[in-house]
């Protein structure tokens, strides 16, 4: 694969602004694991092999379980999964996939019962931001693995 475009040095201004959003993301109401399986979730169902390959990486640094990581795909039928977490990736989905009637109603009464309001409204802002980035990183084909050293992801020591 090819880069098609540095969507980093075309827009610099735009992409600060941007990278300055997702860091305040860590100071969210969701804690740490839950943002990497919702990351890593979202970008499963866009597509975006650069994401994934970060949101990976990253997942092991923070000692996710692999086992977990290789379940996310199907994690309604799987046990390694709490009702907090299986919330969180629910509405990821839903919002990641917008139904043409928009979010039922059950399921944001499901996700009530395990996030708070101030964590839903968080989360939600994860979910846009990661799939901004799948969108940008998907249709200018960013190549997995190009900015694993500058972020000190080769010590997952995953390539």
């Amino acid at each position: 694969m090819t880069q098609r475009i540095d969507y980093q040095k075309q827009s610099p201004e735009l992409f600060k602004k941007f990278v300055d959003f997702n860091l305040a993301m860590q100071d969210s109401a969701i804690e740490e694991s839950i943002r990497d399986l919702v990351v890593i979730r979202a970008s499963q169902i866009n597509g975006c092999s650069f994401c994934l390959d970060m949101h990976v990486k990253q997942a092991t640094l923070h000692a996710e379980r692999p086992l977990r990581l290789y379940h996310l795909a199907a994690w309604r039928d799987s046990t390694l999964f709490i009702p907090r977490e299986r919330a969180a990736l629910a509405w990821t989905e839903v919002l990641t996939q917008l139904p043409a009637q928009g979010v039922p109603d059950d399921l944001y009464d499901r996700v009530r019962t395990q996030l708070s309001e101030k964590e839903i409204s968080d989360l939600t802002f994860l979910v846009m931001a990661i799939n901004a980035w799948n969108r940008v990183n998907v249709g200018f084909k960013t190549v997995p693995g190009t900015y694993d050293k500058a972020f000190g992801l080769d010590k997952a020591k995953l390539s």
